[in-house]
């Protein structure tokens, strides 16, 4: 027996996406992020740009406060369908 539900996963190339576009919308530069939020270097904001990494909650706190959104505005996410089998009376899951 198959049990398949939906699963919401965090799209870090939208995600970078949506910040650069409301910092734009803003007009702050990377630079005046990285100064504010008190980074050793700008290629922290670079890296979220291009979807390699996220903020941390915390960053993310402070990001939604600088640009005036909440935090639910700057991630973005995506639904992911995962099957739940029983395999010998265990769960395996599979995506």
């Amino acid at each position: 027996m198959k049990i398949t539900y939906q699963k919401p996963v965090i799209d870090l190339y939208a995600t970078g996406a949506k910040i650069k576009s409301l910092m734009k919308q803003k007009g702050i530069s990377a630079r005046q992020l990285q100064i504010t939020m008190d980074f050793p270097y700008v290629q922290t904001i670079y890296n979220w740009f291009a979807g390699k990494n996220m903020p941390t909650i915390d960053n993310l706190v402070v990001l939604a406060q600088i640009l005036e959104v909440k935090m639910d505005d700057l991630v973005v996410t995506r639904m992911l369908e995962i099957e739940i089998s029983a395999i010998d009376g265990a769960e395996a899951l599979t995506a």
